[in-house]
Parts: C-alpha cells; structure tokens; sequence
C-alpha cells in the first residue's frame, strides 16, 4: 500500500489552513497509508535527522508548511538514502520551493503521481488508478521527475542540500526577523500577512545595513573579492523571496547561477530588486563556488528561510548535490 508522510509545524502561522485543507482531507483517503511528522522544537538538523529514520522506499513525502518545512522533508529524504518522492505544499510566507514545482493543492499531488524510474511504483498501475480514483483524478504513469539540489560544505563536512537557493551574508541574517514571536503573531493574521512580511524586512534592512561587515574579508574562487560585498547567492530554482525569479537550474545536473553584491547601498539593492522582478536575479553561470575567508569568520548563512550562524569557518563550497529528488512538479 502506498504510503503517505505528511510534514507540517503546529506552530506556524497557517497551520490552520493546513489542517482543515490537507490533513482532514488525508484522513479521507481511500488505498493509502497515511503517516504524519510534526515539526519538533529542536532544530532543523534533529528535524531531518529523526524523519530519515521514518522513510522508506517508494514513499511521497509532503511537506506542508513554509520553506523551512520544504527544508526538512528534501533533506530528509536525501539523508535517508531511500527512493521516495516528494511532494511541497504552499502554507508559508514566500513559498520559493512550491512556486518552482508549481504544486497548489492537496488534490494536484494525486494527479501528478507517477511511476517512479526503475519501475517501483508500489502497485500496478490498475491499483494506482483505483486509489487516486477516490480523490477523483487519474494517475499519469511516466518515470518521476528529477530536481537536483545544491550542496553546501562547511569546512569539508556537509552542512546542508538546498533546493531553491543559499545566501550568505546580511540577507541571510534578515532572515532571522521571522523567528521573533512578535513577527509570527503577525503573520498569523490573514491579513495583511506578504504586506507584513515585507515592510517589517524593509524596516530591519534600514535599521542594520550599516551596522556590520556581513562578509568578512574572502576570497572566491581564488580571487579577493570587494571589502564591501556584504552577501553571496547562489540560485537554484525559479523563485526567491516569492518575487525574484530565477532559472530552471534545479533540473540540470551540474549548473547553478550565483552572485556577489554590495546591497547596503540602497540604490544597489534597488538595482537588484528590479533586475530580480521584472526579469531574472543576475548571476554568473557556474559548477562550483569556493568561499575561502582569510581568517577564521563568523557569518550568516540561509537555505530557503533557513537561518543559521556559522562560526570560527574557514571555507564554504557550494556546488550540485551528488543525490538528486524525486519530486511531484505541475
């Protein structure tokens, strides 16, 4: 029987919606074996950790939920090492993941369920009709999509896969403003929540922009970089930060774009925005990128609303992950 995982957290400002349009209606399932991880109150890594234990081979793992949720459930599979797929929902503020494989509803999982390549599929495609006939769509056969994540090294250990994108710098550490039980009791209310979430980012760039050296003196790819430079990005997918749009990187194999900018000058991150916007974030094509600071450094680095300090590091290398996602796609 196949089965389902369903990762969410009580604890974010939609969790509501998440459970009146995704888990109520799972409970409804006919043919599926329905399974479900709540986000602890630990950390990201104890996260991942404790779902890779929970999956197996031909599993569709959801993740509905926000961009950090879409976090746990990717890494987890790739941790675990099973052939398992995965499906993301969109119940956060920016949602960068969901936009780039274009899955809305509970529903269009169903619809895009697939045969997976190599022909484990957990049923016959007669069995497989059956099931998602009970949410009334028809399974399309055809080999799983492929979604080819970035890779993070932190000083020669695996830090992170991320599917969208990672910043390193002032970006990444605005980040942490939605962390704050302040901002989460806003963003709670319905209303007014994208307006929110960007004013309150406005406001903190103003507050902090001139306030610290985001990016300690470093070198990237051997080459010394701009004192002022105070972010790094690396773009994966086909959206950051909801408006920014991006590429279709995370369907090939060995390329990503990536870039490096002086963004506490207003009129640079005015420049960016509308570039980001109304066409594409700028970037260089690239396979791989070293960072190499000059002396052991303390920064902030971000996967997809991820925010965490790495301290005392002398080098981060961002290239495509070696382990690519099964993944559910519009």
């Amino acid at each position: 029987m196949q089965r389902l995982i369903i990762v969410y957290n009580p604890r974010s400002s939609r969790y509501s919606d998440v459970e009146k349009e995704v888990l109520t209606p799972a409970k409804k399932l006919k043919g599926y074996l329905i399974g479900k991880y709540e986000v602890e109150k630990t950390n990201l890594d104890a996260n991942i950790n404790k779902l890779s234990k929970l999956i197996k081979d031909e599993d569709i793992v959801i993740a509905a939920g926000g961009d950090a949720t879409g976090i746990i459930a990717s890494n987890g599979i790739l941790k675990s090492g099973k052939d398992a797929a995965l499906a993301v929902l969109p119940y956060g503020n920016f949602n960068d993941l969901s936009r780039t494989l274009g899955i809305k509803k509970f529903d269009d999982i169903f619809e895009k369920s697939v045969t997976w390549a190599g022909g484990r599929a957990g049923g016959t495609p007669d069995a497989r009709s059956r099931q998602v006939s009970t949410v009334g769509e028809t399974a399309r056969s055809g080999p799983a999509k492929k979604l080819y994540p970035l890779e993070i090294i932190v000083d020669g250990k695996l830090f992170r896969y991320a599917t969208c994108y990672v910043t390193i710098g002032m970006t990444a550490e605005a980040v942490k403003l939605y962390d704050k039980p302040k901002m989460r009791r806003k963003l709670k209310k319905s209303f007014g929540r994208n307006f929110t979430s960007y004013t309150e980012l406005g406001s903190w760039y103003f507050k902090n922009r001139h306030k610290k050296q985001f990016m300690p003196a470093f070198k990237l790819n051997g080459v010394l970089q701009h004192k002022k430079i105070s972010d790094y990005a690396a773009v994966n997918g086909n959206s950051m930060a909801r408006v920014m749009k991006g590429r279709e990187d995370y369907k090939d194999p060995k390329i990503f774009h990536s870039e490096t900018d002086r963004l506490a000058s207003f009129w640079r991150l005015a420049k960016l925005m509308f570039k980001s916007i109304f066409f594409r974030v700028p970037g260089k094509e690239t396979t791989k990128d070293i960072i190499e600071f000059l002396a052991p450094a303390t920064v902030e680095i971000q996967t997809e609303g991820e925010s965490k300090v790495l301290e005392n590091i002398r080098k981060i290398e961002i290239r495509k992950g070696q382990k690519c996602l099964k993944v559910i796609e519009n």
